[in-house]
């Protein structure tokens, strides 16, 4: 029997839990995983065309940040002002209608309709695809963190997921700055939406692109992707619980961005551009 919690984002689910030998019957909590529609609204040769653009797999809340980050990610958008509204038509549907001037270029978005939610990126068309979308290059300057505070940044992520906590089964993403200060925090089953939703939070909230002064970092490994959005975004350093994919650490290299790897346990691996980080 599943029925449905407070939190959009988790359900309470009657299961058999067996342990020392023993099955009890319980009430568990999960995260919930649901379709999101994307649509993109735009002008074309004179009239409103709106298209879906994206279905992927998310945890429900921060749709509209969810579509917001997704849009600057893929290189459709480039700043707050290119969003006319944001709107729900339906139940797991969210409509961006762009502002009349922007001009939209749909090559961007060369992927198969679905994308699950562990990997977003497995429906691109090409490699070379992605390349061209990873947005502007960084800069080889600041900001600049210090060892021994990143090394506490796992736990201030940890205190704030209240939802992984109930659960134990959603990503993370967070945002801070040099001080180590959380800035801001979103929670998803997909680590991809995870970094959408946090990206999508600060660009609603009239934050400029690129966030220059700012350190990312994920709940889980850090995948091409994922550098992908980091770079879009224009955050220069993108830290990672888990390990780096290969393909990540040579867009980081070529981007001049800063990726650390393993940040756990009073630990971590920098895989390119140490001169962000200071002992």
């Amino acid at each position: 029997m599943i029925s449905i919690a407070t939190n959009p984002g988790v359900i309470h689910s009657s299961i058999h839990r067996f342990h020392n030998g023993a099955s009890v019957v319980e009430e568990d909590e999960l995260a919930v995983e649901a379709p999101l529609e994307i649509q993109l609204g735009y002008m074309s040769k004179g009239w409103r065309v709106h298209k879906s653009v994206s279905i992927t797999m998310r945890t429900p809340g921060h749709d509209s940040e969810l579509a917001a980050g997704f849009l600057l990610g893929e290189g459709i958008i480039a700043e707050p002002g290119h969003i006319e509204r944001i709107e729900t038509p339906a139940d797991n549907v969210v409509r961006v209608d762009l502002q009349a001037q922007v001009r939209v270029d749909l090559r961007s978005l060369e992927r198969h309709f679905y994308a699950t939610s562990s990997c977003g990126v497995c429906g691109k068309a090409s490699i070379a695809a992605l390349r061209m979308g990873c947005g502007p290059q960084v800069v080889i300057s600041g900001p600049i963190f210090f060892a021994d505070a990143i090394h506490g940044l796992p736990g201030k992520l940890r205190e704030t997921q209240e939802v992984f906590d109930r659960t134990g089964g959603l990503h993370a993403a967070a945002l801070f700055n040099p001080s180590c200060e959380l800035l801001c925090r979103r929670e998803d089953v997909g680590r991809h939406n995870a970094v959408d939703k946090l990206i999508g939070a600060r660009l609603l909230a009239d934050e400029q692109p690129p966030f220059s002064d700012s350190l990312m970092l994920v709940s889980g490994r850090a995948s091409f992707e994922l550098m992908q959005k980091t770079l879009a975004a224009g955050i220069p350093i993108l830290a990672a619980v888990g390990a780096p994919s290969s393909l990540a650490v040579d867009l980081a290299r070529e981007a001049g961005a800063t990726l650390l790897g393993f940040v756990r346990d009073g630990r971590f691996n920098i895989y390119t551009h140490p001169e962000r980080i200071q002992s």
